[in-house]
């Protein structure tokens, strides 16, 4: 007969098994993506974004001080590169702009080294409404059976999202020329490929 130290050995393992099961059927890409409109024109946000340089005062990822930064490249637009050592929370990678179309959109490859290795793409896209801007922020890259099994026990979604939100919103501060101007939050626009 089973002791009980063997059952909760085997329901631990099978709950294991489970999750490793279900991460599998995971979608093999993944994007995330999130909108806000901005009143300002297309003209004043696009170099806030097309400039790697400008990113420090809106990215939501500048959060260690003691960060290494290096730019290189092109001073901004296509060729333009950033490349960051930091600690845990920030951690260090790469990021490249690939495309740059004047005032509507700015492609990026982004590279992560550590935490963990992540090959993605990253894509603003800036189109005028009225009198406004929305600005649309999106990631797109391979999920491996890590990121698979990681998106089932983490909603990355929101994570990533919400400092996209941040990003966003902090952009929307610094291209408004109207102070006290009301933030709404921004869009979560879901996509599965």
């Amino acid at each position: 007969m089973l002791t009980l130290a063997a059952v909760v050995a085997l329901v631990i393992v099978a709950a294991a098994a489970a999750v490793l099961v279900y991460a599998a059927t995971k979608p093999d890409t993944f994007r995330i993506q999130r909108a806000m409109s901005i009143k300002a024109p297309p003209e004043k946000i696009f170099p806030l974004i097309n400039d790697l340089h400008a990113h420090a005062a809106w990215s939501p990822f500048e959060k260690d001080p003691a960060m290494r930064r290096t730019h290189s490249g092109a001073p901004r637009g296509v060729g333009a590169v950033y490349e960051w050592d930091g600690n845990r929370q920030v951690g260090a990678g790469r990021i490249a702009i690939t495309e740059s179309t004047p005032s509507s959109r700015v492609t990026m490859a982004l590279d992560m080294f550590r935490p963990f290795e992540a090959h993605n793409l990253v894509q603003f896209t800036v189109e005028p409404t009225g009198d406004s801007t929305s600005v649309t922020w999106a990631m797109d890259g391979r999920q491996p059976l890590m990121a698979k099994l990681m998106s089932t026990l983490i909603d990355c979604d929101k994570m990533v999202g919400s400092q996209f939100e941040e990003g966003l919103a902090k952009l929307k501060a610094l291209a408004e020329t109207s102070v006290g101007a009301a933030t709404p939050p921004a869009e979560k626009v879901l996509t599965t490929p």
